[in-house]
């Protein structure tokens, strides 16, 4: 069965009838919302999700949250349970998603989180019951 012949059925199952003009109308409403859905935003969108979907990541942005300042790369060590690799290479995948700045200070790498990730981690709390 095709997706257009389900769409039929469902539409006429809906209305009690339903026609080629039914159909077509409604998968035109269908296409507005999949452009719509599909914008110039969505791969970025996705690579932000992306980088707050795995707990170390998460974590690291939610501690520069609350700390609302500047934190060192080095200070992350004693609060996550992974390598300093594993660090490094979460903070640069937060980064290039567009969720932390990063700052060189001599010798030390410092890292803050942007006004896009702090909206985001408000808005998450938000909706919390």
């Amino acid at each position: 069965m095709s997706s257009t012949e389900r769409l039929q059925r469902y539409l006429s199952d809906e209305s009690g009838s339903c026609g080629d003009t039914e159909v077509a109308q409604r998968l035109a409403e269908l296409e507005e919302l999949d452009a719509a859905a599909g914008g110039p935003d969505l791969e970025a969108d996705v690579s932000v999700l992306s980088a707050l979907a795995n707990e170390t990541r998460y974590k690291i942005v939610r501690i520069l949250h609350i700390a609302d300042e500047e934190l060192c790369v080095c200070e992350f060590s004693p609060l996550l349970d992974v390598s300093d690799s594993a660090i490094s290479h979460a903070l640069s995948q937060l980064t290039d998603a567009g969720l932390l700045t990063r700052r060189k200070d001599g010798k030390w790498r410092k890292y803050r989180t942007t006004a896009r990730a702090n909206a985001l981690l408000i808005a998450l709390d938000g909706s919390r019951k």
